[in-house]
């Protein structure tokens, strides 16, 4: 939430990438980070019902779902992206898929980890063609439960500077298609050497770029 919608200029915690923006917490896990496929398809769900323009999701694991595919597709014909971790398991995703970001629901753009050198993060998951771009991932400092501040590495801490980004790009023209935000996100990256063969952009995101391309 930090990264995403950290508010600036206010000399308190953390900026997120956008300042002013609208948050909804679905929770399907419990405190040890288990829990059931089943309800996060339900919770995904949830959130087209109620007309979300994103969801940001920093989980994974278990294997291919029908019902969450069928969930991520509902969200996709509802103009809704899904904004998904590619996992840390140092794996090319091309040819060990890693569920939700490996699905091919066009609205989803997974993201891998990267570094204050813009080096690909070791523990990133890849994929020429089942990974879209990279963002920062590594010691990234944002926000812990108690109104406490933390560093804290992954492509869990990836994802939300896109799906931030995502946002931001919307706000230009709220009625924009999930497509064109998509694709202004994946065309507006920096190119950079670790990536190269990597992802499908073979860059790291770039806000200002994005807002460019749009």
């Amino acid at each position: 939430a930090g990264t995403i919608g950290g508010v600036g200029n206010n000399g308190a915690g953390v900026v997120g990438v956008n300042w002013t923006v609208r948050l909804m917490a679905l929770k399907f896990l419990n405190s040890g980070g288990s829990g059931y496929t089943s309800d996060a398809a339900e919770a995904t769900h949830y959130a087209t019902v109620m007309k979300a323009k994103l969801t940001s999701n920093s989980w994974g694991g278990g294997g291919y779902s029908q019902s969450l595919f069928d969930a991520i597709e509902e969200a996709n014909r509802s103009n809704i992206l899904f904004v998904a971790a590619a996992g840390n398991s140092s794996s090319d995703t091309d040819s060990s898929p890693n569920y939700p970001s490996s699905y091919i629901n066009a609205n989803i753009i997974a993201v891998a980890a990267t570094d204050n050198r813009d080096q690909l993060a070791y523990f990133s998951n890849y994929g020429l063609r089942s990974v879209d771009i990279g963002a920062p991932g590594v010691n990234v400092y944002s926000c812990q439960p108690g109104g406490l501040y933390q560093y804290l590495s992954g492509t869990s801490m990836a994802t939300p500077h896109v799906a931030g980004a995502c946002a931001l790009v919307w706000s230009i023209n709220p009625s924009a298609a999930a497509a064109a935000v998509k694709q202004a996100l994946l065309d507006g990256t920096e190119q950079t050497a670790s990536l190269s063969g990597k992802c499908v952009t073979g860059g790291r995101l770039n806000v200002y770029s994005a807002l460019q391309k749009f």
